[in-house]
């Protein structure tokens, strides 16, 4: 099916993650930090979609860095952020144009609806 690049500085939701997408029928990269994310973006031919942790420790803005900085290299890139921290106004005001939300904790079958969604 697609591409995913998968960016959460936790192993096991990263690893977690990449389960679900495979489940899901889609392939995917894991990186944990922001120059990992960026050596995917700069090497593998295509990636529909960047899910991104919101929370990322490293960051200042956290996933809004990764995102920013990947829509910057690939600006047909997709974004579906995820947080454990409810969404409020002020960070959806952060999101790429068209980025979406799926809270933590997820189901298979939310990410499948919301990566659905977020690649049609």
């Amino acid at each position: 099916m697609a591409l995913i690049l998968i960016v959460e500085d936790e192993l096991f939701l990263r690893e977690n993650a990449e389960w679900m997408m495979e489940d899901l029928g889609h392939t995917s990269l894991l990186a944990a930090n922001l120059e990992e994310a960026l050596l995917h973006l700069s090497t593998a031919p295509t990636i529909a979609a960047l899910f991104v942790d919101m929370r990322l420790n490293e960051l200042k803005f956290g996933g809004y860095d990764v995102a920013n900085q990947a829509i910057a290299l690939r600006p047909d890139l997709r974004v579906l952020y995820t947080s454990g921290t409810p969404l409020t106004a002020e960070m959806s005001d952060q999101f790429v144009l068209g980025g979406q939300f799926l809270a933590k904790p997820y189901s298979p079958e939310q990410l499948g609806i919301s990566m659905e969604q977020l690649l049609n």
